[in-house]
Formats: structure tokens, sequence, C-alpha cells
């Protein structure tokens, strides 16, 4: 257990405590001055608040540790299903309280993604109206396909490649694998060519774009009122037709209400999923209104080309049972920064 962890360990035991309490509490073996650059180091990460002054100076677990605490995922998956302590009911405070009171990227999180976000403002500006589409047609491929091997599509990247320029399916492939790539490429053309249709989100808007990924599927339309269940975990989402048009309507306008483009775009991204408010669909929806809040607010979309479809799940999972972000927002900042320095 590293030192910050038996910090964070000792305030969840007991809080508030000061920097000696703290210490007294913990194996630690140097100095107090060490031990307070850890604290402050906690405190930028929003794991730790910290109140009063000089010798008054306390310290307690802030409101959002159990959003933002690093979680070691593959540690978490070698417990079995049913061994896993989980919120297993869907948390109503999540969307109407804890996520408005959060700030989900640190201060370092922040410049590294406005880095890169000026790289790719630059970048673009260089490039002609044509140049541009031909690099959003070549991310569009590339989101289209992993988007759909994560839903278990057994279609190559070439192959893809092939149906969506030429219309060429690939041999001993089900229809509905090539219907599930070309409605993606459907979604994401839509939303390149009507930049604005959901930089402000509304349950409408989100149910078009699902309606897009999903046509001729054979998936119901619009936000379900049967009971659905998710395999790999106890995790339950809400099975009454009131309280999910309800949480969507918390979840826009909890996402309305942020200024940070990042965090619009990740809220959306994992809430769409947690929710689950259509019958199938609701992580490729997900995925593309996650890229429709950033191209309405000019910042670089995300193919998530290079993330392991297994790391996907596991992180969207951890944010099922335990509320907890991080994984899937480290996969978010990577693939921020591949899609910017791969496309643009």
């Amino acid at each position: 257990m590293t030192e910050s962890d038996q910090i964070l360990r000792a305030l969840d035991e007991a809080s508030p405590l000061t920097s000696t309490e703290i210490l007294e509490r913990i194996d630690y073996q140097r100095s107090s001055r060490t031990l307070n650059r850890l604290l402050e180091k906690l405190v930028s990460k929003n794991l730790v608040e910290r109140t009063g002054a000089n010798r008054g100076t306390k310290y307690k677990l802030s409101r959002s540790y159990g959003i933002l605490h690093s979680i070691d995922v593959e540690e978490y998956f070698t417990q079995d299903i049913d061994d896993r302590d989980i919120e297993d009911s869907f948390n109503h405070d999540l969307l109407r309280k804890e996520l408005h009171e959060v700030d989900l990227f640190t201060a370092a999180d922040l410049e590294r993604l406005n880095t890169l976000q000026g790289i790719y403002q630059k970048n673009v500006s260089e490039l002609t109206g044509e140049e541009y589409l031909k690099e959003i047609e070549r991310l569009a491929i590339d989101l289209s396909w992993k988007s759909s091997q994560i839903e278990g599509n057994t279609y190559s990247l070439l192959e893809t490649e092939r149906l969506l320029k030429e219309k060429l399916t690939a041999s001993g492939k089900d229809k509905d694998e090539a219907v599930m790539l070309l409605n993606h490429k459907d979604a994401i053309d839509f939303i390149v060519e009507h930049p604005e249709y959901l930089k402000e989100l509304s349950i409408g808007r989100i149910e078009d774009i699902h309606s897009l990924l999903t046509k001729e599927l054979g998936i119901n339309r619009n936000l379900r009122s049967r009971r659905v269940g998710i395999t790999g975990t106890n995790y339950r989402p809400l099975d009454n037709e009131f309280q999910i048009k309800e949480a969507f309507r918390d979840m826009c306008s909890l996402i309305n209400a942020k200024k940070n483009v990042f965090e619009k775009s990740l809220i959306a991204l994992v809430l769409i999923s947690y929710i689950q408010g259509f019958m199938d669909g609701n992580k490729r929806t997900a995925r593309i209104t996650s890229n429709a809040i950033l191209i309405a607010n000019g910042y670089c979309p995300i193919s998530f080309r290079t993330v392991d479809s297994i790391d996907y799940k596991k992180a969207m999972l951890v944010f099922y049972e335990k509320n907890n972000i991080t994984a899937f927002k480290r996969i978010f900042i990577d693939q921020f920064e591949f899609a910017v320095k791969t496309y643009f």
C-alpha cells in the first residue's frame, strides 16, 4: 500500500484529522513536512479537503473521493462477480448532486487536455475544408469499427473501410454487422453536418442519435419501458419508464450546466451507458453523443481506436458498480491525445 493510500485509509476510518493525527495512524517513517506535501497533492487531486489554518488545519476525504479515487481495475476483477462490494442499484444522487459538485479533471489533467486542444485548433486552422473532411472520414471509419467491435462486431478495420467506402460487405459475416457499421457512419456524418445539434442536450435529440445507430436492427426506438439486465455485473439499471425519463432529464440538466467541454463529453459517455435508457445500443449512443458534444464545441472528436475492448468494458463496469470514473477518465484522456496526434 502506498503512502497516499495509507493516508486515504486513515481518513476513511476517522475524519477530520490533523496531519499529526494522520502521522500517528499510518506506517510512515518520513518527516511531517514530507507528509504535508503528500496531503497537498491529495488536495490538488480533489481526493482530500482541507479546513482551518495553521495548527488548526484538518483533513478529510472530499465529497468526490468515491468518484475520483484510484482503483486498480485488474485487482478489482480478481474478485468473483458475487463477491464484489458494489452499488447494486441506481444512484440518483450521482446525477442530482454528486457530479454537480465535482471537478472530474485535475489541474494537471486539464493542462494536458487544453494543450492538446490547442494543437488540434492550430492544425485544423491550416487545413482546407476538403482536407478537414478527409481527416474526419478517416476518424469516422476508425470510430465506426472500434465502437462496433466493442459490441461484438467481427469486421476487421480493413473490411470496415471497404464497406463504408465502397459498400462492399465482407464474406461470411452477418448482415446485421454491416448494418451496425453503416449506421455508425450515418450517425457520425449527421453530427458533422449538423454540429450544433447536440450543443444543448435533450432527451429527444439523444433519442434521434440512438435511432440513427439502431435502424434496421430490430431494436425498439426511444426510451425503454421494459426491464433490462447487464451481463457481467450485479448492478441493476432502473426498470421504471418514468424514472428512466427522469434520470435522462437529470443527466441533460447536469451536462448542460457544466462549463467544461471535456467534463460534458466524459459525463455523457458514462451516464448514457449507466442509465441504460434503451433496450439496446446504449454504449454506442454514448460514444456518438460524447463525440457530438466535442464537435459542437469545436473540440477534437475521439475514435477510441487503440482502446482495448475488454479494458473499455471493465472501466464501464467499475463505474456501474462503484460510481468511480478514474479508469474511464484515463481512457478518455489517452484517446483524446491519440486522436489529436493521429488525425489532425
